[in-house]
């Protein structure tokens, strides 16, 4: 049996000795940690301005307003903008998730004032040019059109509108063409108004700077941000599991590979099942060559060109899923043997060496998470979004290492239920 990795110098890990976090007083949160082996410097973060607030007529619109928060400003234009930047060879770039619309940017560490400004600049004064709104209405509605015949995007599109019902878990946070088409540049800046303000912005800096420099260079720049407009967010969708088997099938002609992905609704991120449920999830579809989905039905059966599972947990729930890609001749038969392998998982525990490999690997691969400024920005990041504790990276080794099979296996009863799947696959019809 191999023996789980103790990662016994838990101080040389990020912690609340070296993250340094403060509030300042019109409520942005700062955090950071100082890093001299390299003269660079990482920043990340987000607002909390994600899909969850699109209309339903305008799914996307996060996403659309956060891609245009680059394209001008009331100070820069978009090729002043790209010009600063690329003159120090920096970057910084915008994105939407459900929850947030998130920023990631690096630099050398003489030019982070530079990128704190352009940042404040790109979250406080954009001027959303129709020009440039226009340019990319038309790159999106392009994307979507090529989505629509991506088996694997359509597949996950269905299962999630499947799983999670009236859940903003549920929708695209890129749209669809019906309602990207009704976007126009003045919802843009209903958008921005209303949902981008300083209470609900947090701000990671890690490199080569010391921590009083990032909160003063950060205070500078955002410290005088208000916004009496700001609407407050209505309260989300209950997630209600299904309570039978929904089965669905996209027809996608001309495609010589089926996707397909069964699953349930799995843990929030903050739960105490979910590294458990990580843990067991690694040993049904991840380690190796992709565990024991990977193992029965494409190594033995043959019947799938890929096969694994992924547990995806955000803050108001998540999912548990089996994704495979097969030959539409044998998707029955690759269903069926997920089917049975989903109920041995629930019947009996995981091994003690498929569970101690496992830990080894969760336990052996975190410190390799946190060589470059970059991992470790983006996991203080989740910290702070998920309320884990400043101490949680150097918890994290005992929290792997007391994970029993009897837990995985109560944890696993609690989410997998094979008789209540969700179950949705793309491809072209097997006549």
């Amino acid at each position: 049996m191999t023996q789980p990795v103790a990662y016994t110098d838990i101080h040389s890990l990020p912690g609340p000795e070296d993250i340094l976090r403060k509030v300042l007083p019109n409520g942005i949160t700062i955090l950071t940690r100082s890093n001299f082996n390299s003269p660079s410097v990482v920043l990340t973060g987000y607002i909390a301005a994600g899909s969850y607030l699109d209309p339903l007529e305008q799914l996307g619109l996060a996403h659309f307003t956060a891609s245009a928060l680059t394209r001008g400003t009331k100070t820069q234009t978009f090729q002043q903008i790209f010009d600063r930047l690329e003159s120090a060879g920096a970057s910084l770039g915008f994105g939407a998730s459900v929850h947030n619309t998130s920023f990631s940017g690096r630099s050398l560490v003489e030019d982070l004032p530079l990128l704190i400004d352009l940042l404040a600049d790109c979250l406080r004064r954009p001027t959303f040019p129709e020009e440039y709104v226009k340019r990319l209405q038309v790159q999106f509605l392009t994307s979507l059109s090529i989505r629509a015949q991506d088996t694997a995007e359509m597949a996950a599109i269905t299962f999630d509108e499947l799983l999670f019902g009236n859940h903003p878990y549920g929708r695209p946070e890129d749209g669809f063409i019906e309602t990207i088409q009704k976007i126009t540049r003045a919802d843009l800046v209903r958008f921005h108004q209303q949902y981008y303000h300083p209470q609900n912005l947090v701000i990671v800096v890690v490199g080569a700077v010391e921590a009083q420099s990032v909160f003063d260079v950060i205070e500078a720049a955002l410290g005088d941000w208000q916004n009496p407009a700001k609407v407050q967010s209505a309260e989300l969708a209950e997630i209600i599991p299904p309570t039978q088997t929904i089965r669905r099938h996209l027809d996608i002609p001309g495609k010589s590979q089926t996707d397909l992905i069964m699953g349930m609704l799995g843990p929030k991120r903050k739960s105490p099942d979910y590294l458990i449920a990580s843990l067991g999830n690694n040993v049904l579809g991840q380690f190796g060559m992709m565990g024991r989905i990977g193992a029965a039905v494409r190594e033995k059966a043959g019947l799938a060109y890929d096969a694994s599972t992924s547990l995806n947990a955000w803050i108001d729930g998540g999912s548990w899923e089996v994704s495979a890609g097969v030959n539409p001749v044998n998707l029955q038969k690759a269903i069926d043997l997920i089917l049975q392998e989903l109920h041995t998982f629930i019947q009996e525990p995981v091994s003690a060496d498929e569970l101690s490999d496992s830990q080894a690997n969760y336990i052996g691969r975190l410190p390799l998470s946190l060589e470059s400024n970059a991992g470790v920005a983006n996991s203080i990041l989740n910290l702070e979004r998920f309320d884990l504790g400043l101490d949680y990276l150097q918890r994290y080794a005992q929290i792997i290492q007391t994970v029993t099979p009897e837990a995985i296996l109560e944890v696993a009863r609690k989410y997998v239920h094979p008789d209540n799947l969700v179950i949705v696959s793309a491809g072209s019809k097997n006549e």
